[in-house]
Parts: structure tokens; C-alpha cells; sequence
């Protein structure tokens, strides 16, 4: 799959709430994940860790709100989306969250991500 492919697949499994499908289809074995500089989960490697990831967070939610993703922009092996959440965790409350997300994309799989947002205010 090209880049724009691998978005819009991306994007669609995510706005189905498939996360961990997404993964499994969508992410080569090495990917690396970067969370911003001094929370947890900081750096991430290989798919089962990220899997875990998502799998970890997933479980610390107590109430999905609302979340949104934006169609991605796409330029060459790299895109990007914004997305919006609007959470209650188990343990910290209800979070408004935004981030941007920027992936890369080798030979039809996505084999690194980072995410860039401020620490959510609990409301």
C-alpha cells in the first residue's frame, strides 16, 4: 500500500474504534512509538509493545465521551492527523485532550509514530 492508502486505513479503523486491528494490519514488527518527553510509555518498541499499549490504555477508561480523527495529511512516506478526546478514566477523571499524530510509512506499513500534545487538565 502507498502512504494515502495506509492513512485512510489508518484513520477508518481508528474512527471504528479498531485500534488494535489497525495495529495488527497496519504496523511493521520493529515500529517504534514515541509518546512527548516525560510521560509514561515515553518510547515504545516493536508491535506487541505497542499493542499492550493501546490495550493498557483501553483498560484505564472508564467512559468515552467523544474522540474524533481528521482525514490524514499525506506527503510522501510520512502523514499526520489531529485527535480529539473527550475521556473520564477510572482513575484521574474526565480529560479534553487534542494531539497531533505523525507516522511513517515503509514498504506499506507504518514503522514509526509520535504523538505531540500537553498533559490533559482533569475536569
Amino acid at each position: 500500500m502507498k502512504t494515502k492508502e495506509v492513512a485512510e486505513k489508518l484513520v477508518q479503523l481508528c474512527r471504528e474504534g479498531k485500534n488494535t486491528q489497525a495495529i495488527d494490519e497496519l504496523y511493521a514488527d520493529n515500529i517504534i512509538s514515541k509518546e512527548p518527553k516525560g510521560t509514561p510509555m515515553e518510547m515504545t518498541e516493536g508491535k506487541e509493545a505497542v499493542k499492550n499499549k493501546t490495550v493498557y490504555w483501553e483498560s484505564s477508561v472508564e467512559e468515552i465521551h467523544s474522540a474524533t480523527i481528521s482525514d490524514p495529511i499525506v506527503a510522501e512516506n510520512h502523514f499526520s492527523v489531529v485527535m480529539n478526546m473527550d475521556v473520564t478514566y477510572k482513575e484521574h477523571g474526565r480529560m479534553g485532550m487534542s494531539e497531533i499524530a505523525v507516522y511513517e510509512v515503509k514498504d506499506g506499513l507504518i514503522i514509526a509514530e509520535e504523538f505531540f500534545y500537553s498533559m490533559p487538565m482533569q475536569g
